[in-house]
């Protein structure tokens, strides 16, 4: 390893969020051809993520659910169609709409649209993200090279902590999604880590942490 100084940081580092990326309707659907090619597995892996989701709230830990969403008119897709995908997840389609069955989405949860890959790009999610004092980010859902990785790094540049639940992200390709989790273990090692690991460092943190408030927000008079 180049960097000598390099040290093992805690799995959850001050307060986490986890965070569920584009975990959609059309995820669970059956189809011959798909705008957006998915590894083997893609749906299976997709599912699992509900168990990280029960256990979050079963924590007190927030969750922040990620749509991506496009106009009819396709104003907004950029160069997004440039490269290997076609047009997908516009608004007026109902499998758009994140998997509420499979994902539990309460309507009371935190939802972020996005219009590009990077939850951060032209949305909101740091304002919520700096609101509810997030430190560490947990992610979970697709794809692993695209809105993963993409989210992952702007998330490292913005000096948050995270963390990569590998067995609860899937790629456009095996190959694709190697590459990006070992991609991101690169900007911070030990980002990579499996479900497992992850409910047990929730289930420290919660014990660890006291019933906790929203920065900045004073708790209710007796």
């Amino acid at each position: 390893m180049a960097n000598l100084r390099n040290s093992q940081r805690s799995l959850i580092e001050g307060r986490p969020a986890l965070i569920v990326i584009d975990i959609q309707a059309s995820t669970f659907i059956e189809q011959d051809v798909r705008a957006i090619d998915h590894m083997p597995g893609y749906a299976e892996r997709m599912a699992r993520a509900r168990v990280a989701i029960d256990r979050a709230r079963e924590c007190d830990i927030p969750v922040i659910f990620l749509q991506e969403v496009h106009r009819p008119d396709l104003v907004d897709f950029g160069r997004e169609l440039d490269g290997s995908e076609d047009i997908h997840c516009l608004e007026d389609n109902p499998n758009t709409a994140v998997a509420v069955e499979e994902t539990g989405f309460l309507p009371t949860d935190y939802l972020i649209r996005k219009r590009r890959y990077s939850a951060f790009f032209g949305t909101d999610f740091e304002i919520l993200l700096r609101g509810l004092g997030i430190d560490t980010l947990l992610l979970c859902g697709g794809l692993t090279d695209v809105c993963v990785h993409y989210t992952f790094v702007d998330g490292h540049q913005s000096d948050y902590f995270c963390r990569v639940i590998e067995d609860c992200v899937a790629g456009s390709t095996e190959h694709a999604h190697e590459y990006a989790l070992q991609a991101m273990e690169y900007l911070q090692s030990g980002a990579r880590r499996s479900l497992g690991e992850v409910l047990d460092a929730m289930d420290d943190h919660s014990a660890r942490t006291p019933t906790t408030e929203l920065p900045g927000v004073a708790a209710p008079p007796a």
